[in-house]
């Protein structure tokens, strides 16, 4: 059976997993390796959102992204990748960016929101809409050596606390990533949000985990 060496989930959790429907905003460094993670699993739903396409300098870090698809969709290269990855997946993709004015419509219907994106501005913009439809979502941020996550649940607003500001890119657009910082994060990710469709174990609500993996140091910090 596929999902045998599953073994931390008991049946009727891996039934649970099959029913998840779980929303991928973005395809790059993260929302790659995290879609991996979750169809691997046994997520049974899965809606992929990312406008963009592949270019050069992505090979350093992005498992979706090869030297074949430079230039192509990021969400129809992800399609490909699950043909032989996991077929029996439902995996939605669309070729768009999040914005204002599809986000609710885009993410409506999902059980849990795994946010992939570089951009600070588009991360508010993501908060807002996952409290207006009541859907938690998994923050997490990557830059160089360091990495962050945190699960925000509607109306926590913890965005607010670890940013401030609003506007902006991430820092990632300023120092780049390796290959490793991605996936770490994104495992990361992976782990709190079956935690949330579970209902299993201790979560990041209202804290943010900090990542350097430069001096090997992992820091919880209650917001």
């Amino acid at each position: 059976m596929r999902y045998d060496k599953n073994g931390i989930f008991t049946e009727e959790e891996m039934q649970r997993l099959g029913k998840a429907k779980v929303c991928i905003i973005g395809c790059g460094g993260l929302g790659g390796y995290i879609l991996e993670m979750m169809a691997r699993v046994g997520i049974g739903h899965i809606t992929m959102i990312d406008g963009d396409v592949f270019n050069v300098s992505n090979l350093n870090r992005q498992i979706l992204s090869t030297e074949a698809n430079i230039g192509q969709s990021k969400v129809n290269s992800a399609k490909e990748r699950m043909t032989i990855v996991n077929s029996e997946v439902n995996v939605s993709y669309i070729d768009e960016y999040l914005n204002e004015d599809n986000a609710q419509r885009l993410l409506e219907g999902h059980d849990l929101v795994m946010d992939a994106l570089d951009s600070i501005t588009t991360r508010f913009l993501l908060q807002e809409a996952c409290q207006a439809l009541g859907i938690p979502f998994v923050h997490g941020a990557i830059a160089g050596w360091y990495g962050q996550v945190s699960v925000i649940f509607p109306g926590d607003k913890t965005l607010d606390l670890i940013y401030g500001s609003r506007q902006g890119e991430g820092v990632e657009k300023k120092i780049g990533n390796p290959s490793f910082t991605p996936s770490t994060i994104a495992s990361i990710q992976v782990s709190e949000g079956l935690k949330v469709l579970l209902n299993k174990g201790e979560i990041l609500r209202r804290k943010l985990l900090y990542v350097d993996l430069l001096q090997n140091e992992f820091h919880t910090m209650n917001l």
